[in-house]
């Protein structure tokens, strides 16, 4: 990972607002709900970053941490019924396929993941409804939501994964009051979809990574809890 020790030691200072250079390499992690712990963790490089937008880019073949269940179970093939309550660890894995950007507007509930089939064809956008991006020296953390939207490329939308949203606030991951900030926080995407608004109408998907950019190492403090973090 790039040393950012300057960019590190001002945010985890508490000073003011700073941005990462085009090309940096970054931390985009996220803790288990309800929990302080990080369970996901992917290497990143940042495309664009200002008081805007944060646009980073997850190559193929990236080392991520990821979350499995505690017998070495892959969490997506565990039946939904006990997906959320049974034991936990997190394993490294490569990040395969066609990369993933990820763009991110300051404050917002959500992030929007641009996905390509191979050969650069346009798949779709993916809302991820979650908690606002925290910034720290190292990258961002933030809180998934289980809830998200997708859009094709003609512009339709649907929800997606409201079975997980469910069935995390009956295992008691989200109570009552989240579940409807949730809900209204994709309401309000829903609305900027519909306006076909930034990040939709800003032209990202034709965008292509800088060849000259190599894999972001996943590096070994990758769960370490910054001092402190600004949104």
């Amino acid at each position: 990972m790039a040393d950012g020790g300057a960019v590190r030691a001002e945010v985890e200072a508490g000073g003011s607002a700073v941005f990462w250079a085009p090309g940096s390499q970054i931390l985009w992690r996220y803790r288990e709900n309800g929990g302080a712990r990080f369970h996901i963790a992917r290497p990143v490089t940042v495309v664009r970053d200002d008081s805007e937008v944060l646009a980073v880019w997850l190559a193929p073949g990236t080392e991520c941490v990821k979350p499995v269940l505690a017998d070495g179970t892959p969490v997506h093939v565990e039946p939904l019924e006990t997906r959320y309550t049974k034991p936990r660890t997190v394993q490294r894995d490569r990040w395969f396929g066609t990369g993933v950007l990820k763009l991110a507007r300051p404050g917002e509930a959500w992030s929007v993941w641009l996905f390509w089939e191979p050969g650069w064809q346009f798949k779709n956008w993916y809302v991820n409804l979650e908690e606002p991006l925290a910034r720290w020296g190292g990258g961002v953390d933030s809180e998934d939501h289980f809830l998200d939207i997708t859009v094709g490329p003609d512009r339709g939308w649907q929800w997606r994964d409201e079975d997980e949203f469910t069935q995390a606030q009956r295992d008691g991951l989200m109570d009552a009051q989240l579940a409807g900030k949730v809900r209204e926080a994709g309401r309000s995407a829903v609305e900027v979809i519909r306006a076909w608004g930034p990040p939709f109408s800003d032209g990202w998907q034709h965008w292509r990574p800088d060849p000259s950019w190599g894999v972001p190492p996943l590096p070994e403090d990758w769960d370490r809890t910054p001092a402190h973090m600004s949104t």
